[in-house]
């Protein structure tokens, strides 16, 4: 008799900006300050990043 082996899924996360769910093993992540968030490529990277530097020069505007 053959034995199968047991087929798991891999880890799955979220992009932190389309909240597409990708594979761990091929997410792009960035250390923040106290968490690790994760984006499905380097496009959502750059809008996260852009975002993150617009709320910094508003926070300074206030």
């Amino acid at each position: 008799m053959i034995e199968q082996k047991n087929i798991q899924e891999p880890e799955k996360v979220s992009c932190e900006v389309c909240f597409k769910e990708i594979p761990l093993s091929e997410a792009t992540s960035v250390k923040a300050t106290d968490y690790i968030v994760y984006y499905c490529g380097l496009e959502c990277y750059d809008r996260w990043k852009q975002q993150q530097a617009e709320s910094a020069d508003s926070e300074k505007k206030s």
